[in-house]
């Protein structure tokens, strides 16, 4: 694989990084912030979801300014809403405040789910598209790995008061690298071709990504991806027959799949992991939540690993079974360490009652 193609693959899909980072860093800071602002449960949870809501209108509109502007504009775009959603919550001065910045944050989020994996399909060959698309999820998992690591060494490291802004704000430091580093990115050559119209620009990045290819097939290159983009133009004027009977059911089982995949309660235990694990009986949930990350990083290792041997739907089936046992053990963890640490309690209230009345 050309090292400059790796190089532009990696950079774009530190949006992913990002992404998982700044999706989970908020665990950490969410218990201190709902105290100092004194915010009931309706204001801390939109608050803290502040993110979402701007993920999905990013998601929403993501596309547009991709197809208008090109997709390196956007990716560079997106590093600075990263930035300015971490300054913004790390110094936030009241909950609008942080309210606003953690949507901020969000809307570089869901954008980055659209120009990041388009720009990496766009720039890699056939044959190495799949490995390269999938270092965007990767990224994502392991930004979530890096956040709990970065929000328990914070905790030990910073005062108590204050360490809630330094997790977020240390966000600046993967956004500022990922941000310079879009700089060196060369604009996706399809778009060179199809939006702006500027063949011999395309033709040269696709020259520097094959950069052993004889000149008719990097003829034969750009043909294709003129042919491809007239046969795109073709089905999106027909795009009624995309919900027709036939397509009807796969295209509701895979809307199914991705809905029950948030359904499954995931964005609350890795939105509020310390807590939640703190409440089942944990003494040390910050510490406790780095496994989730680290147990995440591995099922995608696995899932990538094995996507081509197994295939999709046994990999589905076995996710789904995953979901069923983890969530039956964690309310029966939930439940149980929650009633022994009461009754653990209530056995050394005795105990010290005893030893008084002796």
């Amino acid at each position: 694989m050309n090292s400059r193609l790796f190089l532009w693959a990696i950079t774009s899909s530190l949006a992913g990084l990002l992404f998982g980072f700044d999706t989970v860093v908020i665990s950490g800071a969410e218990s201190k912030i709902q105290q100092l602002w004194s915010l009931s449960g309706t204001a801390h949870g939109l608050a803290i979801s502040a993110a979402l809501w701007g993920t999905v209108i990013g998601a929403l509109i993501g596309g547009i300014p991709a197809a208008k502007y090109g997709r390196k504009k956007v990716l560079l775009f997106n590093g600075l809403l990263f930035l300015i959603g971490a300054a913004g919550t790390a110094w936030a001065w009241n909950v609008y405040s942080f309210f606003i910045f953690r949507f901020i944050g969000g809307l570089g989020i869901g954008i980055s789910t659209i120009a990041a994996p388009l720009f990496i399909s766009e720039i890699s060959p056939a044959k190495d598209r799949g490995k390269l698309t999938a270092l965007f999820q990767f990224n994502i998992v392991l930004g979530i790995l890096l956040a709990y690591v970065s929000n328990t060494v914070i905790s030990m490291l910073v005062d108590d008061a204050v360490a809630w802004r330094w997790m977020l704000g240390i966000q600046l430091v993967p956004a500022a690298i990922y941000t310079i580093m879009c700089f060196s990115l060369p604009e996706s050559p399809r778009w060179l071709i199809v939006n702006a119209k500027n063949e011999t620009e395309g033709r040269r990045v696709f020259a520097l990504i094959n950069h052993d290819m004889p000149e008719n097939e990097l003829d034969e290159l750009v043909a294709s991806v003129k042919a491809s983009a007239e046969a795109d133009s073709k089905v999106k004027e027909s795009a009624g027959k995309f919900f027709c009977r036939r397509l009807r059911y796969p295209i509701l089982f895979a809307f199914l799949i991705a809905a029950f995949n948030q359904l499954s309660g995931i964005n609350i235990i890795l939105y509020f992991a310390p807590r939640l694990l703190g409440l089942a009986g944990m003494e040390d949930p910050l510490t406790a939540s780095v496994a989730l990350g680290v147990t995440n990083l591995i099922a995608t290792f696995v899932g990538v690993r094995f996507i081509d041997v197994l295939g999709r739907r046994t990999l589905l089936l076995i996710g789904c079974v995953g979901y069923i046992v983890s969530l039956a053990v964690c309310t029966f963890a939930f439940f149980n360490f929650s009633v022994l640490k009461v009754v653990s309690a209530a056995i050394d209230a005795d105990n010290a009652a005893a030893q008084v009345m002796r």
